[in-house]
Parts: C-alpha cells; sequence; structure tokens
C-alpha cells in the first residue's frame, strides 16, 4: 500500500505540471480558437525568470575582509553578494535562499506583459487561419525563443534549489499509519501540488464568480452575440492571453527546484500537455486539469520496476496508448463538447 501510495504521489507532482500548462492551452483554445504550441516554450520562460532572479540575488562585490589574511599576510579580498552588503548578512542570505518564491512576484508582470505582446502581435493575425498555420507560425515562435534562451542561458540544465527550509522530505509514513521512513517525499513535490491547486482553483473561481469571468464564458459560448451586446470580448480574451501565459509561467517558476532549467523543457512538456488537452476534451477546462492528474498518476505507474520489466518501454508511451484509446472510443474527450475533434 505505501508504494501505491508513493506513486499517486509522483503522479499528482506531475500531474500538476501537465495540467497547468494543458490548462493555460484550454484557455486560449476556448477563448480564441488559437492553438498555440508556444505556450510550452512560455512555461520555459517562467522557470528562467527564477534562473534570472537567483543570478540577480547573487550578484556580488569585491570587498576586503581585514580580519582575514592570505598566506601573504594581506587582507583577504571576498566576494560579498550585494543584498547582504544592503541588508545585512543574516537577512540577505535569506532573500537570496528564497530566490524561486520571489520570482513569482517577478515573474507574474513578465508573463502577463509577453503574453499580450504575443496576442497583439502575432496571434490576432490568425484568428480566421486554418489550425494548421496557427500551430506552424506558434511551432517556429516556440523554436525561436528556445535559441534565444539558448543563446542567454547556455544549453546546459541551470541548478536552482528550493529555499533551504524545505529542502529535505517529509515523512508520510506516519501521517498514513505505516511504519516511519516508509513513505518520504521531498517537501517541494508536495508544495508544488499545492501550488498547483491553488492556481486551478483561482482561475476556475475567477471565471465562475467574477463578472468578467462571466463575460469571458459567455464569450467562449457565443463570441458574435455578446458582441453585439456592445462589450469589447476582444480586449477580455486578451486578457485571458495574458493569465494563461503567467499560469504557465508561475508553473515553470515553481517546476525549476524540481527539474533544473534548460532550454528545450518547454518542448518536452509541450507534447504531453496537448496530447492532456486532447485527452480532456478541446475547450474543456475541467477536462484538461483532471486528464492531467489523471495522464501523471499513470506515468508515475507505467515507470515502476514492475510496469517496465513486464512491458519494456511502456512508461514512455502509456500516454500515447490512453490518448488512442480515448480518442478511438470518445473523439470529443473525456470532457470535451459535441462537435469538437468529432463529425
Amino acid at each position: 500500500m505505501d508504494a501505491i501510495i508513493l506513486q499517486i504521489l509522483n503522479g499528482l507532482d506531475k500531474g500538476s505540471a501537465y495540467a497547468l500548462i494543458a490548462l493555460g492551452l484550454t484557455l486560449i483554445f476556448g477563448t480564441l480558437g488559437v492553438v498555440n504550441f508556444a505556450h510550452g516554450a512560455l512555461f520555459m520562460i517562467g522557470a528562467f525568470c527564477a534562473v534570472t532572479v537567483q543570478r540577480i540575488l547573487n550578484l556580488s562585490v569585491t570587498t576586503v575582509d581585514e580580519s582575514r589574511k592570505d598566506f601573504l599576510g594581506n587582507p583577504l579580498k571576498v566576494e560579498t553578494p550585494y543584498v547582504e552588503t544592503w541588508f545585512g548578512p543574516e537577512v540577505g542570505a535569506t532573500i537570496a535562499d528564497w530566490s524561486v518564491p520571489i520570482a513569482i512576484l517577478f515573474s507574474i508582470p513578465i508573463m502577463l506583459l509577453i503574453g499580450f505582446i504575443m496576442e497583439r502581435g502575432l496571434i490576432k493575425h490568425f484568428y480566421r487561419r486554418p489550425h494548421a498555420d496557427q500551430i506552424l507560425v506558434t511551432f517556429g515562435l516556440a523554436i525561436v525563443l528556445q535559441e534565444i534562451i539558448k543563446y542567454f542561458y547556455g544549453a546546459n540544465p541551470i541548478p536552482t534549489p528550493a529555499p533551504e527550509a524545505f529542502a529535505g522530505s517529509l515523512d508520510l509514513g506516519v501521517i498514513f499509519g505505516f511504519d516511519p521512513n516508509a513513505i518520504i517525499y521531498p517537501y517541494w513535490r508536495l508544495i508544488y501540488f499545492v501550488f498547483a491547486a491553488l492556481i486551478i482553483g483561482g482561475v476556475f473561481a475567477f471565471l465562475q464568480f467574477t463578472t468578467f469571468g462571466m463575460v469571458v464564458r459567455a464569450g467562449m459560448a457565443d463570441r458574435e452575440t455578446v458582441g453585439l451586446l456592445g462589450i469589447n470580448i476582444d480586449r477580455r480574451f486578451t486578457i485571458m492571453f495574458g493569465i494563461a501565459a503567467a499560469v504557465a509561467g508561475l508553473a515553470g517558476v515553481m517546476y525549476t527546484p524540481i527539474n533544473p532549467p534548460n532550454y528545450h523543457m518547454g518542448m518536452d512538456f509541450l507534447v504531453l500537455s496537448f496530447v492532456v488537452v486532447v485527452v480532456g476534451g478541446m475547450g474543456s477546462l475541467p477536462g484538461a486539469v483532471l486528464a492531467g492528474f489523471l495522464l501523471g498518476i499513470l506515468e508515475s505507474f507505467a515507470s515502476t520496476t514492475w510496469a517496465t520489466t513486464t512491458i519494456p518501454g511502456i512508461n514512455q508511451i502509456i500516454i500515447y496508448l490512453v490518448a488512442i484509446i480515448v480518442l478511438l472510443t470518445r473523439p470529443r474527450g473525456l470532457m470535451g463538447r459535441k462537435g469538437v475533434m468529432e463529425d
């Protein structure tokens, strides 16, 4: 039983990333009708926002420490981070240690701005173009963004640690009534799941209980009628594009301690997230979230030693097998609207 719980936790961890990216993809498709293949790049940019904040907080100045001498007896030159000179050693070290949570505040306006620029500068010209054109242009944009990141940050993964307070693991075995040390799980992975749940809940609450969200949902159902009421639905959809970009960026920021950022991480998650969207149902927000967690858990169980020994490579193809089965039996996806992706 403890092994099953551990695999479920692993699945929820990875499923959280799938669900957040798929949620943004579905928001864009549901509001604008655009298949955005650059959405994975937004996840990547969010991750590198965390890298940037970490580097800024670790910028240092060379100072002379009179209390320390080198082998010649001269005062020793040391590198002191600016935050430590400004706020003192203890406070400065704490600020640098919490670079990933601080990056959340930094990334939100950055991702909103990038989302607005993408939508106004490029995406709006492809609203009435075939989906194939949308895929080609957004995929090309994703490659451009990927190469820009590679140019400035290099090709190697960049470790971005979690705050020291959350660097350890929690003994969940005691909580679930098992033997101590039966289920040891990293604190940050649990935090990522809780964070994802809060973001997902916040997006659904925003759409469900605010006037802005109600207008957006009405526009998703019947754009022309809402426009005839004198409401500038296009502006609201542009804002939703920015919100979708911010959701992807926040997912990337918080994922950096789990998987060190690299320039191709957006592409790695993009394909799987599109499979998640298709399985959940194109245009269905609950479907995207449900499919994200479901496929994350299935992938986790498929990665166990027993599964990979019984069916070699099953962990690499399980998500695609599920997608094939769902699309053959229910082309609209698990919770998709009738007429979407089916005759």
